[in-house]
């Protein structure tokens, strides 16, 4: 299945999940969660993830591959993000791989004062609809644009083929890392 936008290529996810710094009794929300990619990936490292996607076709896929994974703390939710997050609980970290309301799911974020959020952004409104959004809200620490290149063969060589460039723009609750 392919999805648009995912999966979030494995240079990104690292560096992603860096800024996120995660702990063993965190509990993720991952907010278009697409693939599942970020979910499977961040599931070893925390409590419990929330993974959200509006789209049932990317649910029921992202649901597989965790299964798949034996990723069992995963719980995953068909819905939009900014309804479901008010009645979501505890959420401690929030990665944000989809743009659809993006104001409003930082603005619940911010108010949940979630203590570390990262979204990753490959569309320029989308960066900057992001960093606006969290420094409105007080909540921003840093933008970094990734370009990764990869190996491919030409001729009898190899050429750097560069990906799309990804932006990551990290928040979180002011004061707490």
């Amino acid at each position: 299945m392919t999805l648009p936008g995912g999966p979030t290529k494995d240079e990104i996810l690292a560096i992603s999940l860096a800024k996120l710094r995660l702990r063993p009794t965190d509990i993720l929300a991952d907010i278009g969660c697409g693939t599942g990619t970020v979910a499977i990936r961040a599931s070893p490292l925390v409590n419990r993830v929330l993974a959200i996607d509006l789209r049932g076709e990317a649910v029921a896929y992202a649901k597989k591959r965790a299964e798949e994974a034996c990723a069992g703390n995963i719980e995953f939710i068909c819905g939009d993000a900014a309804s479901v997050l008010p009645e979501a609980g505890r959420i401690d970290a929030a990665f944000v791989g989809g743009s659809r309301g993006l104001p409003a799911v930082l603005s619940l974020l911010a108010s949940r004062k979630v203590r570390s959020i990262v979204v990753n952004a490959v569309r320029l409104e989308t960066v900057s609809t992001g960093v606006a959004a969290m420094q409105e809200l007080g909540i921003f620490r840093e933008a970094v644009q990734v370009q990764v290149c990869r190996t491919e063969p030409l001729g009898r060589g190899l050429i750097w083929k560069p990906l799309h460039p990804v932006t990551i723009i990290v928040g979180g609750e002011a004061g707490c890392s």
